[in-house]
């Protein structure tokens, strides 16, 4: 059985933790705040005091989190995961950062004999706690080979898309299509309520024909509700999007829809919101519109 350890027990990286100790795995846990891996440690996890603690005893060791200088610094930086990679070990990250970023480091890790997967996650909190993420993997094919049955206690579809960095495109073009959905999710609300006609009712209108799509089976119900906490984080899928435009321009790539819908995202920021979940972009709107959604 391989020897798992895990850094970065936050909103995901908690549950997915959780989700290959249930697998029989053994598993070393280490996070910047100790409550999470005081709750881990209760149900049979170890402690681990650093990233270079956890790297050198174990098999595989997963990151999760939340931006591209966070894992330079728990792979790349003093006590960090490279000071003890060792032959054999493989890597493996399930944060969104950047595709150079990921690249990079795999580069560094080979000059140890340590192969690095990039494998960002897709399905949010929920799919953390169920086991049911959507997993797509950039790097060595015998390394995610020798990974699959951890990520099979993680996900329900795991996709191998190229080298390295190539799981973080993915991810990223994923992220390019959630905006747009949380962002079209807020207009036809804010439009339906400013028009006059029940928000409620056009949802149950159009969510069986083409405009059909996860964001309005799930979001509205919570948003009606009056409930927009995470789920996911908006000031995370702000990061998301600003990494999106970032390899946007250093391709030369044209993405005039991602780009507004980044600017609405950082407005959320920039409004106190970001704490929110993504699908609160629709607060940004009903400012703009001068309507609440259910008033």
């Amino acid at each position: 059985m391989l020897k798992i350890g895990y850094i970065g027990l936050g909103l995901m990286g908690k549950s997915i933790a959780r989700n290959i100790l249930k697998a029989g795995f053994p598993v070393v846990v280490h996070n910047r705040s100790r409550s999470a891996v005081a709750e881990l440690v209760a149900e049979g996890a170890k402690e681990a005091f650093s990233a270079a603690e956890v790297a050198g005893q174990v098999e595989v060791i997963f990151t999760n989190l939340p931006d591209s200088p966070d894992v330079e610094k728990v792979v790349l930086g003093p006590g960090g995961i490279l000071e003890a990679a060792h032959p054999g070990l493989v890597y493996v990250d399930n944060s969104t950062i950047k595709p150079v970023t990921a690249r990079q480091i795999a580069a560094k890790l080979a000059e140890k004999g340590a192969l690095a997967l990039d494998a960002p996650v897709s399905g949010g909190d929920i799919g953390a706690k169920n086991g049911t993420l959507t997993i797509m993997v950039g790097g060595d094919a015998g390394a995610l080979e020798k990974v699959m049955p951890v990520l099979m206690a993680m996900g329900k579809t795991v996709t191998h898309v190229g080298e390295a960095g190539a799981g973080q495109v993915a991810k990223a073009a994923n992220q390019i299509m959630v905006a747009a959905q949380m962002v079209a999710m807020g207009e036809l609300l804010v439009f339906s309520q400013k028009a006059g006609v029940d928000p409620e009712k056009v949802v149950a209108a159009i969510k069986g024909g083409a405009a059909q799509c996860w964001t309005l089976d799930v979001k509205p119900p919570r948003l009606f509700s009056g409930n927009r906490t995470p789920g996911f984080k908006a000031y995370m899928q702000a990061k998301d999007l600003n990494i999106i435009m970032e390899t946007a321009r250093e391709y030369g790539i044209p993405l005039p829809g991602t780009a507004e819908n980044a600017q609405l995202f950082n407005a959320m920021l920039q409004m106190g919101m970001g704490e929110l979940d993504n699908s609160a972009v629709i607060g940004v709107l009903e400012i703009l519109a001068g309507v609440k959604l259910g008033e």
